[in-house]
């Protein structure tokens, strides 16, 4: 956790390089591939969430015209859509403060591929670089400023048309990882 004297999470998943998350959202479906290379943390990580269940029917809980569409964050998976996109607190919290428990080291600094591109599959953190645990977003159009601070762990190769049309609110109904 990087804080209290806590360590910080070390996922068991293997990361193989071949990993593609295919997001089934309430808008459509969208295939990424995983950076394995650039962001063996991060991609471990979301894979365990993944095969986990974690994210299934959680909602996107942040949208910004021409930035980012933002989700992974548990809290949401009780809340209706509408309170969700008015950011009302829920029965487990407010949207944007729910996490796994854990926190995984950064990797924005170690991945050469860190670009934040349209489409670019990024996690989510606090003011300390080291908190990222669920929470994760795609790029809407090219974010070059978010290159130094935020690790991009994977990147989008179909379903584009479906990221623009995400908004707050909107359910992610599973994450599956295929092997290609």
């Amino acid at each position: 956790m990087a804080f209290f004297g806590e360590t910080l999470y070390t996922p068991k998943y293997k990361v193989t390089g071949d990993e593609v998350a295919v997001l089934l959202t309430s808008k459509g479906k969208v295939r990424v591939k995983l950076d394995g290379a650039g962001a063996p943390i991060h991609v471990a990580n979301f894979c365990e969430l993944a095969e986990s269940g974690f994210y299934d029917d959680t909602k996107f809980h942040r949208y910004v015209p021409g930035f980012v569409i933002q989700g992974g964050d548990p809290n949401t998976r009780a809340m209706a859509p509408a309170d969700v996109a008015a950011g009302r607190r829920g029965p487990k919290g407010a949207p944007g403060t729910g996490g796994p428990g854990y926190r995984i080291r950064e990797e924005f600094t170690t991945n050469p591929r860190n670009s934040h591109v349209d489409g670019a599959l990024a996690m989510a953190r606090s003011q300390d670089p080291n908190s990222a645990g669920s929470q994760f977003y795609f790029c809407l159009g090219p974010q070059h400023g978010l290159d130094s601070g935020y690790t991009v762990f994977g990147n989008t190769i179909e379903g584009m048309s479906v990221i623009s049309a995400l908004r707050a609110g909107d359910t992610l109904v599973s994450v599956t990882i295929e092997h290609i």
